[in-house]
């Protein structure tokens, strides 16, 4: 797919947009109003970019995600619901224009795999932790690993070792890394983490050090009686 120079910007904390990801948004602000109404004259498309950590001014982070809008319901009073899918980690340049809404000049981020027994080890390693995040509760929809893995949608209820068997099938360690990351990390900064990390084998460390805390947590959380 290609991709334009330049892009509308919608900042939106707690909500890192990955590729392949399916984000839905409510619009209701009037600039994005108007980005989303510009973006479906045109290439309908929009980047979803995190607040700069202690930035008092409205600063996007420099690496975003780029989505395309695959479903756009707009209601009577204005507003809108859509459903975004990403496409593209992408590096935000210079601002061209900040009102009504930002526009920045983006670049295309590629992933930076280096075929390695490391990269192999720590996507096994991401592997189990998610199993055993998995085993200690799910706060998602087990389909939704089903259908983002790539695998086709069961009529069958939908097991823990489905799952898995199904994210034993993304060859792609990047494509795992983000797959956990979109579903997996509940805290965004985590996620923005691992959204920023173009070097496949340092966003899966990152993974393994966020997804052995979030274990940790859980198992220590006590029980209901």
């Amino acid at each position: 797919m290609e991709l334009p120079d330049r892009i509308g910007v919608m900042l939106l904390d707690g909500c890192p947009l990955f590729p392949q990801a399916l984000v839905p948004l409510f619009i209701f602000e009037p600039r994005y109003r108007c980005l989303l109404a510009d973006a479906l004259d045109g290439h309908r498309m929009m980047c979803l970019a995190m607040r700069r950590p202690g930035s008092s001014v409205e600063r996007p982070c420099e690496l975003a995600g780029i989505g395309l809008i695959r479903v756009s319901v707009r209601h009577p009073n204005g507003t809108s619901n859509l459903l975004l899918q990403g496409v593209s980690r992408v590096r935000l340049g210079r601002a061209v224009r900040t009102k009504p809404y930002r526009v920045h000049r983006i670049e295309p981020v590629a992933d930076e795999v280096s075929d390695s027994l490391v990269t192999d080890a720590l996507m096994s390693r991401v592997l189990e932790l998610v199993e055993a995040r998995l085993s200690l509760g799910v706060s998602i929809p087990l389909d939704a690993v089903i259908r983002l893995a790539g695998c086709p949608a069961s009529e069958e209820p939908v097991s823990v070792a489905d799952c898995m068997e199904a994210l034993r099938r993304v060859r792609d360690p990047g494509i795992l890394a983000d797959l956990a990351a979109t579903l997996l990390l509940p805290d965004a900064a985590m996620r923005q983490v691992v959204l920023q990390s173009p070097d496949v084998e340092e966003r899966l460390r990152h993974l393994v050090h966020f997804l052995l805390a979030e274990v940790a947590r859980l198992q220590q959380k006590p029980t209901s009686p």
